[in-house]
């Protein structure tokens, strides 16, 4: 399974990325060894995911998420009622 996920940084920035090991992806942003640019910014907080078959739609999706504004993002985030479109909690943190 491949995801696109959206994560919220401890200065409430938000971040997207995507990986095939979602839980594995936010343990190392949260243990800075994920994007240099949530380095500074942690802990980080996983808000939103979607999951796709194939890493192509996966990054073509991721790309098409940073073309939104923050207001846009915070809108997908709220407004997702997909059944393969999941919002959420976790950090690495709560395990």
């Amino acid at each position: 399974m491949n995801y696109t996920y959206i994560l919220e940084c401890n200065d409430k920035s938000l971040y997207t990325g995507w990986t095939n090991h979602l839980e594995d992806r936010i343990n190392a942003h949260n243990n800075g060894k994920g994007a240099k640019y949530t380095k500074g910014k942690l802990p980080v907080k996983l808000v939103y995911f979607e999951t796709f078959t194939t890493k192509e739609e996966a990054m073509r999706r991721e790309y098409e998420i940073k073309q939104l504004s923050r207001s846009q993002k915070l809108q997908l985030i709220q407004s997702s009622t997909n059944k393969n479109i999941h919002k959420g909690e976790y950090t690495n943190e709560e395990k």
